[in-house]
């Protein structure tokens, strides 16, 4: 393996992280839906895919599962955060749609999968990699009644809008600090702070937009 083509694609992920960790907070902190807040989100969602994208090759050449997992989940919760202003009912779906969502399936299972034999040798790791399994799961299972029009939220593809941007930002928030880390906090809390500490605030936006069908 050539150590620059490495060196190349950690540059282009923390650079473009970054960027995008700095426009997801803008983002947060700013007025929602306005034309500040759509330009900053095609830099969120840019940044951020091209940083996903790129630990996918990285993860393979210095094995890291972490940076796989946070990678697939970026990538799934950005598009399918897009993909979802589109699906205002069932008729809206796409081949697309659910090949993106069979795929997260799939990979959840196998974060799951992975998660307990981790854990059965007592390796800590395991016990994040089950989290993020079981949180795509239900992420899919939302995915499933969004597509069949079982929601019970009217406006789902607004609120499953802002869920799965924000669930991109947890992740790459969540990377930055295991990165960082260096032990000033224990890992399994670095690995699991960010989505304790931003969830509350992704259930306040989605309660506060959205509209639930009347019986």
């Amino acid at each position: 393996m050539n150590p620059d083509i490495f060196k190349i694609l950690l540059i282009i992920h923390i650079t473009f992280g970054m960027i995008g960790l700095l426009a997801g907070t803008f983002i947060m902190i700013a007025k929602k839906g306005d034309q500040r807040h759509q330009k900053a989100g095609k830099v969120y969602f840019w940044s951020m895919m091209i940083s996903a994208l790129v630990s996918i090759p990285m993860s393979y050449l210095h094995t890291n599962w972490f940076l796989f997992m946070v990678s697939v989940f970026t990538i799934y919760m950005l598009t399918t955060g897009v993909r979802s202003l589109k699906i205002k009912t069932e008729k809206d779906v796409k081949p697309i749609d659910w090949l993106i969502t069979m795929t997260m399936l799939i990979v959840a299972i196998i974060f799951i999968f992975l998660g307990v034999k981790n854990i059965l040798v007592q390796n800590n790791f395991g016990i994040v990699l089950v989290f993020f399994g079981v949180i795509s799961s239900l992420f899919v299972l939302k995915d499933w009644k969004n597509f069949t029009g079982k929601s019970t939220i009217k406006n789902f593809y607004l609120t499953t809008h802002i869920s799965r941007m924000a669930g991109a930002y947890i992740a790459s928030f969540t990377a930055f600090i295991v990165v960082n880390n260096h032990d000033i906090i224990p890992g399994i809390i670095a690995w699991l702070l960010p989505t304790f500490i931003i969830t509350p605030l992704i259930i306040k936006w989605t309660r506060k937009y959205q509209k639930v069908k009347s019986i």
